[in-house]
């Protein structure tokens, strides 16, 4: 399966996870990002998109453990531990997606609010192809 995860990257970014090679995703406050969360799978693959002022995506992590309580949230809420996988070539800013036609079901653009999201196979390839330059 395959998601986009966002995070405010002066809270932890692309760069944070690539130092620290593992974290676990956690902090997620949203009932429906929450619900996506626990279907996590080992290998399901993340977008990891920057919000804030930069508003692109900036490369690929990967979910490595089952989903799990959030430690001290009394099973409210979930986490899961994911690695880097890839750095983007080029970041893609939302700008750039709003633009492409094959995205416009993307839920990033329905509801921006949300944290954590699915993302069809289709769209996980196109934003891929993005971000390694290939328009």
């Amino acid at each position: 399966m395959y998601y986009l995860i966002k995070s405010d990257p002066e809270t932890y970014g692309w760069e944070d996870l690539n130092r620290d090679k593992r974290t676990r995703w956690d902090g997620i406050r949203n009932y429906q990002a929450r619900n996506y969360l626990k279907i996590w799978q080992p290998g399901d693959q993340l977008l990891f998109y920057h919000s804030g002022e930069e508003k692109a995506l900036v490369g690929v992590a990967e979910v490595i453990s089952d989903p799990y309580p959030e430690p001290g949230t009394n099973d409210t809420w979930w986490c899961a531990d994911i690695i880097p996988l890839k750095k983007f070539k080029r970041s893609v800013p939302l700008a750039l997606i709003k633009q492409d036609p094959a995205l416009q079901n993307l839920p990033l653009l329905r509801q921006s609010r949300l944290s954590v999201m699915p993302v069809s196979e289709m769209e996980f390839k196109r934003l891929c192809q993005l971000g390694e330059g290939r328009l």
